[in-house]
């Protein structure tokens, strides 16, 4: 079964916007006066989708396309920095390892993704 692994739309005017997590609504209001919406993380697609260009991708697209869209949060190695995206391709090998070492509430699919990143490295 196939995950969103990225939830984003281009609006006409080139803005890009992205929903990271469930429940996460955003908006913009486009040179053209209309306002664009793209809702729900990796959880679900809700928002525009006339006149704009779905950028989604999800967890079976080729994983080129995977590394270069999913995004991990991450805190820092001490746990207290501010909050940041990290695409996967810029993760380092040793955080991979280690989210998939401690991080015991991730989803299967996302494990899988990790384990394809590293084989991607090693090839």
């Amino acid at each position: 079964m196939n995950h969103i692994v990225y939830n984003a739309i281009r609006t006409p005017d080139g803005t890009v916007i992205e929903s990271r997590t469930r429940h996460d609504y955003v908006t913009h209001t486009d040179k053209n006066g209309k306002e664009y919406s793209v809702d729900g993380g990796t959880e679900y697609l809700r928002g525009s989708t006339k006149d704009c260009t779905e950028l989604h991708i999800y967890s079976d697209d080729p994983h080129v396309d995977v590394r270069e869209a999913f995004r991990w949060g991450t805190y820092g190695v001490d746990g207290k920095a501010k909050l940041r995206y990290v695409l996967l391709k810029d993760l380092s090998t040793e955080h991979i390892e280690a989210i998939l070492n401690t991080v015991t509430f991730l989803p299967e699919w996302r494990q899988d993704i990790f384990k394809a990143e590293l084989l991607y490295r090693r090839d």
